[in-house]
């Protein structure tokens, strides 16, 4: 198991285009059997700042999810919404609450 913490910059203009978009992708990312948590977070100082927290039960869960016709989807919308590439961390657990 290991989490996933993928932040973005969004251009001002498009906020709204891609919460849609990452909120249609985080409702059926989640029901993927290899995801056991999929979050999605606007930062409340700057609204342009977005984060995901995505929980995968093993590497090829997600690498599963990034072949979804879903992931595809909101990869290609999202892609001209952005002030600059997304970036990402990988995380073991170390303790996890319920």
């Amino acid at each position: 198991m290991f989490t996933v913490h993928v932040s973005f910059q969004v251009k001002a203009d498009s906020i709204s285009a891609f919460k849609e978009a990452s909120l249609e992708n985080a409702q059926n990312s989640i029901k993927e059997k290899g995801i056991t948590r999929f979050d999605v977070m606007q930062n409340q100082e700057d609204p342009l700042k977005f984060l995901f927290v995505e929980t995968y039960l093993s590497t090829e869960d997600q690498q599963k999810h990034r072949e979804t016709e879903h992931y595809q989807k909101w990869r290609s919308i999202i892609l001209d919404l952005l002030k600059e590439p997304y970036t990402f961390e990988k995380f073991n657990p170390i303790f996890l609450a319920d």
